[in-house]
């Protein structure tokens, strides 16, 4: 069963600032760090897991040159994503801040930072998503459904107008 949703956290941007701060330092002070996901998103009902999306140097090898340090610092790389690297960072067995890593090329139609600034945008979205999200934890607890994908719907419908707002394609948002 997935984890909790809760209120929004006022804390969380500050949370966001420190954990980037952070994975700059051991990392490459060069990238470029969003908070994406729920948690970005004032007002928004989630998981208290910071999500971040990052835009690694532009080298095929930036984030494997860096691994090592951010290793040491209890992040570890994998997850169910097919789509693009991934690390989270874990504490006492809690997942507690996710970081999804990008290229250059790839970085303006990332489908995260799309949906935030589309949400950000439209509060009419951000109170449909929300229900989307309970209906997906209801859903997972009664065993009829995985959480992501009881919630991918009204994602991709989400993402296809934000995408088409900005001239892009339709692209399916599941990635796992």
């Amino acid at each position: 069963m997935p984890r909790m949703l809760v209120g929004y956290d006022p804390s969380w941007p500050e949370q966001f600032e420190r954990i980037a701060a952070e994975m700059r330092r051991l990392g490459d002070a060069d990238w470029v760090i969003e908070h994406i996901g729920s948690t970005a998103i004032p007002g928004m009902r989630a998981k208290p897991i910071i999500d971040l999306a990052v835009r690694v140097v532009g080298r095929p090898d930036d984030l494997e040159a860096h691994s090592a340090a951010l290793e040491a610092a209890g992040w570890r790389l994998g997850s169910a994503v097919r789509t693009h690297p991934v690390m989270i960072l874990e504490a006492d067995g809690i997942r507690t801040a996710i970081a999804h890593f990008f290229t250059a090329e790839e970085w303006d139609a990332v489908h995260q930072r799309l949906i935030r600034d589309w949400l950000l945008a439209h509060p009419e979205d951000v109170e449909r998503y929300s229900h989307a999200k309970c209906d997906a934890v209801a859903a997972a607890a009664r065993g009829t459904s995985a959480y992501n994908a009881a919630k991918t719907p009204v994602i991709q419908e989400i993402v296809d107008r934000a995408r088409a707002a900005r001239g892009l394609a339709s692209v399916p948002v599941s990635d796992k």
